[in-house]
């Protein structure tokens, strides 16, 4: 049972939206998991080896968090009913309270589709008198992380301290050295640089040194405001 499920169309889009995030609530003892949901290739310097060895030593970085692959056919990924059973399912055995998603607003087709894949695999696992494998659970929650293709400036509704995740989540970025490492022009700001300058622009906004952006479509209740930043 986790306490919260990351869900990413691609390897590389947990840690490039929230991996400071996930070594903070491992630090803080949070049951927390990954699920990819493609392979994430074909890419340009990418194979499917070099993906799984990339995602392997990214994982560690991160804490070593429960982590599985769906396997769904990346750049063609879509919320079929076939594949809202099959995530259902996986919330069904793994039963997170909180799921984070890709933002809702995206220029790649694939973050789109997960997002509308998990928002309607979350309703179908807690169906009951269906032939989804497990007991009907209902995640209590989705948050919506930042890892996007669009040129938007992120509108958050909550914003996480990184500031002492910020070396874990660099580590974790440069494993996937197919992705963001080895394919950079030389002169030009590379991805994990513009990471960086977003999480420091958002710390700033509250006061601290990085922090990572989250939205919500759902109110957000707190039962205590010991810990707003202000």
């Amino acid at each position: 049972m986790l306490d919260a499920l990351v869900v990413a169309p691609h390897p590389d889009d947990a840690e490039l939206g929230m991996g400071g995030t996930i070594v903070r609530l491992i630090g803080q003892r949070w049951k927390l998991g990954i699920l990819d949901l493609t392979s994430g290739e074909p890419t340009p310097l990418g194979s499917l080896e070099r993906r799984a060895a990339e995602t392997l030593a990214a994982n560690s970085a991160l804490g070593n968090p429960w982590r599985k692959n769906l396997g769904l056919p990346n750049r063609s990924l879509e919320p079929t009913l076939v594949n809202r059973r099959e995530l259902a399912a996986v919330f069904r055995q793994v039963k997170p309270r909180l799921i984070f998603a890709p933002y809702w607003e995206d220029a790649h087709p694939d973050h789109t589709a997960a997002t509308k894949l998990v928002e309607d695999a979350r309703f179908w696992s807690k169906l009951s008198r269906s032939d989804i494998p497990g007991a009907p659970f209902h995640p209590a929650r989705i948050l919506y992380y930042f890892s996007v293709h669009l040129r938007i400036v992120e509108r958050p509704s909550l914003l996480i301290d990184i500031s002492d995740q910020l070396e874990a989540k660099g580590q974790a970025l440069r494993c996937y050295r197919s992705q963001l490492v080895d394919n950079q022009s030389a002169g030009k700001p590379g991805v994990i640089d513009s990471v960086c300058d977003r999480t420091r622009f958002w710390g700033h906004m509250v006061g601290v040194k990085h922090a990572e952006p989250f939205a919500s479509r759902e109110p957000v209740g707190l039962t205590s405001l010991d810990h707003l930043l202000l």
